[in-house]
């Protein structure tokens, strides 16, 4: 009988990535069967992120859940893995000594020999160490049953914007060979996958090598792999606006399989918030960017992150992103309130702003971008869009589930065998978080 293994995952796409990585990893070691049900696995593991506030409480209340299940089945093993275990390392074990196994992002790929040596030795284990691109190599082949999937391209960020804790407990950026991601790649082509979307923490930082020795720019590993066979849409997240240069918006110019939409942090409408968050561009530069992109593509759409309420944000500073978000007619956002990182430079910036008007401020702008998408999705209504069918609907088995080129979902009646194909769909309605289209006969 197979052990079962439950991976719990909290945070960003990278999260999601590596969590699916471990579950591959452990299946084909040590063939552990995924459940959903931590009263009846055999490993517990737990992938975290820190970027947002209370992390650290968060893994804990999720621990002491898991001790009741610890206390009641013999041989149980409990991981901590991502942001929160090489942030907080050994503080782990002291409040929750029951933990047998803490690992970092760039240690994943060694659990199969930590969960033994933990078994055989009944000895806690904590590997947060940052080996440059093992990972990668140790990993087993990809495997899936989807029309999308991501590909990791480049680990860690050496930015070290004032707020950002990913540095400290990701690494510097450290691109993998060019080879093995196009190999990845034609190897999920050959599954069925149509749509790929790069991964990283600043993905137009890459800078990977060649079997040749030569280095690889981000601009020329977009053409490689729009020339896969069966890749016919490209999207990548994230990026970072001083290093989106002209070579990238001439991609946009000459490779329509580069989808529409582009996420691109700006975090902040004023100069002074840049400066002070070390994000080393400014709001003329980043609106530089947008108009270069919309000369070549002029239907393309963006969303962005921001953070309200940073230390020293004025009335004015704020009334200043709220111009850029209309100036720019942003679609999406993700966008949160400022939550000071342990260790990173602005956790000792005095902050004096009230709660409440952040959380105003919040509002505020959430509504007008929320607004703005809404204005977006009403223009959708009657048009034909190309389509990915990705599956099911999870709210009705009658329907099939697509998504746009501008990332929006598109519910529509249809049969099975259009799962995983490109198609047109007439948008007939809109709805709160997702579109309602009907098939344009092929």
């Amino acid at each position: 009988m197979n052990k079962k293994l439950l991976v719990k995952t909290w945070g960003c796409q990278m999260n999601e990535y590596d969590s699916s990585k471990i579950i591959d990893l452990l299946n084909v070691s040590n063939n552990y069967e995924l459940t959903e049900r931590p009263d009846e696995a055999d490993v517990l593991l737990l992938n975290t992120c820190s970027i947002r506030e209370k992390a650290q409480e968060k893994l804990f209340h999720q621990l002491g859940r898991w001790k009741k299940l610890k206390n009641n089945k013999q041989g149980l093993i409990i991981g901590v893995g991502g942001c929160v275990a090489t942030q907080e390392g050994e503080n782990i074990r002291k409040r929750s000594p029951f933990v047998d196994i803490i690992f970092g992002p760039q240690t994943l790929h060694r659990l199969p020999k930590m969960i033994e040596e933990s078994m055989n030795n009944k000895i806690p284990i904590i590997d947060i160490s940052f080996p440059k691109i093992e990972k990668f190599d140790s990993l087993p082949a990809p495997r899936t049953k989807n029309a999308t999937a991501f590909v990791s391209i480049i680990e860690g960020c050496s930015k070290y914007c004032s707020y950002c804790i990913v540095p400290y407990t990701r690494g510097e950026e450290v691109s993998r060979p060019i080879d093995n991601i196009i190999f990845e790649i034609n190897q999920l082509s050959e599954q069925g996958v149509r749509e790929i979307n790069l991964l990283g923490q600043n993905v137009n930082a890459y800078r990977g090598l060649t079997h040749s020795g030569k280095i690889c720019s981000f601009a020329e590993l977009l053409r490689l792999v729009a020339s896969i066979r069966g890749i016919e849409r490209i999207r990548f997240t994230t990026s970072h606006p001083i290093e989106f240069t002209d070579d990238i918006i001439a991609v946009y110019e000459d490779t329509p399989k580069i989808a529409s939409f582009l996420h691109l942090p700006v975090q902040s409408g004023s100069d002074k918030i840049l400066t002070m968050m070390k994000r080393s561009h400014t709001v003329i530069e980043y609106k530089s960017i947008i108009r270069k992109l919309r000369e070549v593509r002029p239907n393309i759409q963006i969303s962005s992150d921001f953070i309200v309420g940073f230390p020293g944000e004025s009335d004015k500073d704020f009334e200043d992103t709220m111009k850029l978000i209309k100036d720019i007619n942003f679609d999406m956002s993700f966008s949160f309130i400022f939550s000071p990182r342990p260790g990173t430079p602005a956790s000792t910036y005095p902050c004096d702003i009230p709660e409440q008007v952040k959380k105003n401020r919040l509002y505020k702008l959430q509504k007008t971008i929320n607004n703005q998408a809404i204005n977006y999705s009403n223009r959708m209504l009657n048009t034909k869009q190309r389509v990915l069918v990705e599956g099911l609907s999870k709210k009705s088995s009658d329907y099939l589930c697509a998504r746009t080129e501008n990332n929006r979902v598109v519910t529509f009646k249809g049969s099975l065998d259009l799962i995983g194909q490109f198609i047109d769909v007439k948008i007939t309605d809109i709805l709160s978080h997702s579109l309602q289209g009907k098939l344009i006969n092929q």
